[in-house]
């Protein structure tokens, strides 16, 4: 039995009939969907024959394809979301957010053009980075200076993951490169380049961002 095929038997009840649909279950089968055939094939119909209900049923639980769209990009940076530390300094909590959004999105990589067109909602990305702007706050940075940081370095890595990729969606299918020495090479750069602009803004919030020599 398939992975896929095994999870659809899972979604039925013992007596042959889909299990009851939830949001949780449609996003979650809409990311399956996602990742095994790509951004173009996530439609309502095909979801529904997914989950094994005709797909009108689904506009119970998201009013459209849209609506489906942005349940799941907030799925997605949900997984991305760490544990903080309660006096861990705002730039190590900002380097481990942007280890683990890189590493969600090389997890999902068609996923990463939809994360790359279709921002987080505000209000629920800012509830769920409540905790990474409150070390910034702990740390007597501004609201505002805080979010143009973490702003600044999720466009980092979401830019950087889809080089990596390096298939826009409806191409051929993306996938995050398997060669060791691309890997390899890919992580020399996002680390490179996060540490640089982790300490760039270190010296521009202490008031000194006069270019090093």
């Amino acid at each position: 039995m398939t992975q896929t095929a095994r999870r659809r038997s899972q979604g039925s009840n013992r007596g042959g009939r889909p299990a009851t649909l939830t949001p949780e279950r449609v996003v979650a089968a809409a990311v399956e969907i996602l990742d095994e055939e790509g951004l173009e094939a996530l439609t309502m119909r095909r979801l529904g024959a997914h989950l094994g209900v005709a797909a009108m049923s689904l506009y119970r639980h998201v009013p459209n394809r849209d609506a489906l769209l942005a349940e799941v990009v907030t799925h997605l940076f949900t997984e991305a979301v760490i544990e903080l530390g309660p006096a861990e300094p705002w730039d190590e909590a900002l380097t481990r957010f942007a280890g683990a959004y890189r590493e969600t999105l090389l997890a999902h990589p068609h996923a990463v053009p939809l994360l790359a067109t279709h921002p987080v909602d505000t209000d629920r990305g800012l509830a769920l980075l409540a905790g990474l702007l409150g070390r910034f706050a702990a740390s007597g940075v501004g609201e505002q200076d805080a979010l143009t940081v973490v702003q600044s370095v999720a466009v980092y890595v979401l830019g950087h993951a889809l080089a990596q990729v390096g298939t826009p969606s409806g191409t051929a299918p993306a996938q995050a490169t398997t060669d060791p020495a691309a890997t390899a090479f890919y992580d020399r750069w996002f680390e490179a380049g996060l540490a640089a602009m982790v300490s760039g803004f270190e010296r521009r919030l202490a008031g000194d961002d006069r270019p090093t020599r």
